[in-house]
């Protein structure tokens, strides 16, 4: 499936039980990482159990642009040798993200303290994403940005010449916008401060440091302190990337949802910034475990087991952990139309600004199949009607948005009628084996 080409129409349809083990693809976020990071180290990192999704293939296709030698082995595994901190070259055509907010935004970070003048473009739904929450702080550095009205794509950004170093108070929960600092303090002299209120996905502090930059994180009145001091000379890596909890999480909702159902998802990734989808399952009343717990690389891991729950309970979801499950909130709002009572997500107004504005999608595509649901700016409640009355038989519109379309994908293994989306094509960004997988399980799914 392609996210930049002829829509896929798609629908599911209601299953037996689906059984057995899901592989799912590499986490997203470390694999986009470790391809930027191992271009600004120097020497060859070697990567194994990459997402091979668009998303990070285009991430690739970045670091090539800026002078980095990226290759792949018949069996997977990657060769990314650096150029260094500082050392990206200019590219010589416009740097296309895709559908990649993760990709543009740590890029722009990456190259902002670099005097090298980039244009950066991508798919109708990443042209219309806010980027200014990065040229803002970029811009303390030194960086200048010129893009469409309301810091929009196509955007061209001038690199520092003589980059300062930046004390930032992150404005929103946003991994992303706390990452793009700390590239561009990379390359910046002294030390870069970067403070968070809430907590978000640590995966660039922890690679960073493994990598062998000096960072250090204190928790204090302020929030998370992150403090990095500029131009270390990256150690080059061999880097085994966790399986993608954000993948996992939609095997897991269709068992949990889908009568007789009992999968096994091995392998992922439990860092606590990421987790909080399994532990919000686990008070709504699923059947959720974890197997064989351990840690590899310096993330926590383990194998995921999820069966059938009957008797799910409507609940309110902790706002304190919406930064660690922001992505999993559309399928979470799936599960929580086949439990009983409200199912009430606050402090999620971070969702209105990602592929899409995610809680309208999947408020309109709930209402379309028969679930009500109440929103908010950054709030929703979805009103469980209990396992075996959801009525389904609707088609929903995807928005160019990959979770949305595997979430409605989700839906209809067990409606009573089936669920379908407008172009399941977006899901080919982060989960190109998503049909393949499920289909493997026991889903019906199907291209019409």
């Amino acid at each position: 499936m392609s996210g930049h080409g002829t829509p896929i129409p798609m629908s599911s349809h209601k299953c037996g039980p689906l059984k057995g083990e899901a592989h799912v693809p590499g986490d997203k976020s470390i694999s986009h990482r470790s391809l930027l990071f191992g271009a600004m180290a120097v020497g060859e990192t070697v990567v194994t159990g990459l997402l091979e999704g668009e998303d990070v293939l285009d991430t690739a296709k970045a670091m090539r642009a800026f002078g980095a030698e990226i290759t792949r082995d018949e069996d997977g595994t990657w060769h990314v040798h650096g150029v260094g901190v500082g050392g990206f070259a200019e590219p010589d055509n416009v740097i296309d993200c895709g559908n990649s907010g993760t990709g543009v935004r740590l890029i722009m970070g990456a190259m902002a303290t670099t005097p090298i003048t980039v244009t950066f473009t991508g798919d109708a739904s990443l042209n219309g994403r806010p980027m200014a929450r990065v040229t803002d702080p970029i811009a303390l550095f030194g960086a200048q940005s010129y893009g469409r009205s309301g810091g929009r794509l196509p955007m061209t950004i001038v690199g520092a010449a003589d980059p300062v170093p930046v004390r930032y108070e992150v404005p929103m929960p946003s991994a992303q916008v706390k990452s793009a600092v700390l590239l561009a303090g990379l390359n910046a002299p002294g030390e870069t401060v970067v403070i968070e209120k809430e907590a978000t996905r640590d995966h660039t502090e922890r690679m960073l440091a493994g990598f062998g930059a000096d960072i250090r994180t204190e928790v204090t009145e302020e929030g998370r302190v992150i403090t990095l001091k500029g131009r270390p000379e990256l150690k080059p890596q061999t880097i085994v990337v966790p399986r993608d909890p954000s993948s996992a999480a939609f095997p897991v909702c269709a068992a949990i949802i889908t009568p007789g159902s009992d999968v096994l998802v091995p392998n992922i990734g439990l860092n606590p910034t990421r987790a909080g989808l399994f532990y919000a399952l686990q008070s709504m009343g699923a059947d959720l475990t974890f197997e064989n717990e351990r840690e590899e690389g310096g993330e926590p891991v383990a194998d995921l087991r999820a069966r059938f729950s009957p008797d799910l309970k409507g609940a309110e979801i902790d706002p304190e952990g919406a930064a660690s499950m922001i992505d999993e909130y559309p399928v979470l709002s799936v599960v929580a139309a086949f439990a009983e009572g409200d199912t009430v997500m606050r402090g999620v107004k971070e969702l209105r600004v990602k592929e899409s504005d995610r809680i309208d999608a999947m408020a309109k595509g709930l209402r379309l199949n028969g679930v009500e649901v109440d929103e908010g700016e950054d709030w929703w409640i979805v009103k469980g009607r209990g396992h075996g009355n959801v009525p389904g038989g609707a088609t929903c519109e995807s928005h160019l948005d990959h979770r949305i379309a595997m979430s409605f994908m989700v839906m209809g293994m067990a409606a009573n009628a089936p669920v379908s989306v407008d172009d399941g094509s977006p899901i080919a960004t982060s989960f190109p084996i998503f049909e393949d997988l499920m289909g493997g399980l026991g889903a019906d799914l199907r291209r019409d």
